[in-house]
């Protein structure tokens, strides 16, 4: 019986490869000249800081593009607020998601439904979910459904057996 899991997984090498080209960036392009911008990157959260509130804006730009370069999904991001930081400086910490939490899971679950294909299941597995069903081709539809509707956290979809 064919089946794949559906997974929301980051690639953290790619994630600081970007780190990495933005941090370059900003020490070589001329409007971040003396403004100390620099992007900390841990397994959790990245730290942008920089000397004013404009200049942690462009630096959050060019790291979004340095991610989407790197095909690596903007939905893994979770900015909080800009904050106030030592000598005027400004700081913003971002979180990265990822996993698949209950309620994303449960909306999967209730998409796959949806679709009304027989014989097709789907169980959630921790933060993954696993999809069973008779065709490959409902399963191929399934994909299909899933890359369309905006779910709020980046889909991949492995270990597709026949």
């Amino acid at each position: 019986m064919p089946s794949f899991d559906i997974v929301s997984e980051i690639d953290h090498q790619e994630v600081k490869n970007a780190v990495d080209q933005a941090n370059r960036e900003a020490t070589t392009r001329f409007d971040f000249k003396n403004t100390d911008s620099k992007i900390d990157y841990n397994e959790k959260e990245l730290v942008l800081s920089s000397s004013t509130e404009d200049r942690l804006r462009a630096l959050y730009q060019v790291l979004e593009e340095k991610l989407v370069r790197r095909d690596v999904s903007l939905k893994v991001l979770d900015p909080k607020t800009i904050e106030d930081a030592s000598r005027g400086s400004a700081r913003q910490h971002i979180t990265l998601k990822a996993g698949i939490g209950q309620d994303e899971a449960k909306k999967i679950n209730k998409l796959i439904k949806e679709l009304n294909l027989k014989g097709v299941q789907s169980q959630i597995q921790g933060d993954q979910v696993r999809v069973t069903g008779k065709k490959r081709d409902e399963l191929q539809a399934i994909i299909a459904a899933c890359k369309e509707a905006d779910l709020g956290v980046p889909l991949q979809f492995i270990n597709f057996r026949d």
